[in-house]
């Protein structure tokens, strides 16, 4: 699939790196490309375009990270049941449009599309990481504030990951995405360090709420495709929306799954509920106002966010627990943003601590 820009703008001492020269090289001469001092202002909101988050990511902007590159996963804290996972940072923003996407919210006032020229320091940080932590396994991911793989055929970026990652035995990589991207990698050879995972949702959800994604059979069948090339593969069933006739069509989703990728190699499926702060609620129905995925009856949380009723929610999960269990019962399954007490109720007992955690989802 392929995603529309409206420009490139390239941080002035970006100019000569060799991200920039890819994009350069593979945009269509269409593409405006030009030269800012600062790639920082160039991400700021457009604020006379009607759509200010909306036209940010259509606008690419290859500048320098000027913080860390690797980060703990925004669920880890007392309050969740954490998995263990770390946050590669490589980009910012999105080219698909999901109604219910957090980075609304969260990148409301740097809505361009940013990728970063030195991303290779982040091989820095991974090294200190492998090194400092005592033959410890880590699951590393980058889709956490940009889709991994979206707009892998301008960037490359996925060659010299899945390349550094290959030759590290206690990090794995986990590329997640809802496109059907994967030509990059389907040239490489992972040596079993990478998983390549898809947010999954049924056809109701994807018509009305994921705008510019592939759609769920297309994931699914991309899925096979790099498990045939020697990638794990696992599934995010994430964000769970609660709506009438969601366990039917959740279920149906899951032997849509199961029909082409044989759950016996499946590394793992997470699944969390729909999750909003006010804040994000608010910017989703005014953006997306004729989505019915938003107007679910919901309790505001102790965290502040809004989710479906508990009782409800739970039910829903252990109706996928179950049949997830049925087509194998040790395929891992957990929990995301969800808390120990909800997991405790789900699967009846506490969850693993997040490096235990962590350490199991690795070792498949």
């Amino acid at each position: 699939m392929k995603f529309e820009l409206d420009t490139v703008v390239i941080e002035e001492s970006c100019r000569t790196s060799a991200l920039a020269a890819r994009i350069v090289s593979a945009i269509p001469p269409s593409v405006e490309v030009s030269y800012v001092t600062d790639g920082r202002v160039a991400s700021r909101p457009l604020l006379e375009t009607r759509d200010p988050f909306g036209a940010g990511k259509r606008r690419m902007v290859v500048m320098p990270r000027r913080s860390a590159f690797l980060m703990g996963c925004p669920a880890s804290s007392t309050q969740f049941a954490c998995c263990g996972y770390l946050v590669l940072i490589l980009a910012s923003n999105c080219p698909m449009d999901c109604s219910y996407c957090f980075l609304q919210e969260h990148l409301a006032n740097n809505p361009g599309f940013q990728v970063y020229a030195n991303y290779c320091d982040a091989f820095d940080e991974l090294d200190r990481l492998a090194r400092d932590g005592s033959g410890r396994s880590f699951r590393v991911g980058t889709g956490e504030l940009a889709d991994s793989l979206a707009f892998d055929s301008l960037t490359g970026i996925s060659r010299d990951l899945v390349s550094y990652f290959s030759k590290r035995q206690t990090l794995m990589l986990e590329l997640k995405t809802k496109t059907d991207e994967i030509d990059n990698l389907l040239a490489l050879d992972p040596r079993g360090r990478t998983m390549v995972s898809w947010s999954l949702s049924p056809m109701r959800v994807f018509a009305t709420s994921e705008n510019r994604t592939a759609s769920p059979q297309s994931r699914i069948n991309a899925a096979r495709r790099v498990l045939d090339g020697g990638y794990q593969v696992g599934f995010h069933l994430d964000p769970l929306i609660a709506y009438p006739d969601a366990e039917q069509d959740y279920l149906e989703l899951l032997e849509n799954v199961f029909d082409t990728v044989p759950p016996k190699v499946i590394a793992f499926f997470s699944i969390g509920g729909l999750r909003m702060t006010p804040g994000l609620r608010t910017t989703a129905r005014r953006r997306f106002p004729a989505d019915p995925m938003l107007l679910g009856e919901e309790v505001l949380g102790e965290d502040g966010r809004y989710r479906t009723f508990t009782s409800l929610r739970l039910r829903l999960f252990s109706k996928l627990r179950d049949r997830i269990a049925k087509a194998r019962t040790d395929l891992p399954i957990y929990l995301c943003m969800e808390t120990a007490s909800a997991h405790h109720r789900v699967f009846g007992a506490a969850p693993l601590t997040p490096a235990a955690l962590g350490s199991w989802l690795v070792g498949r």
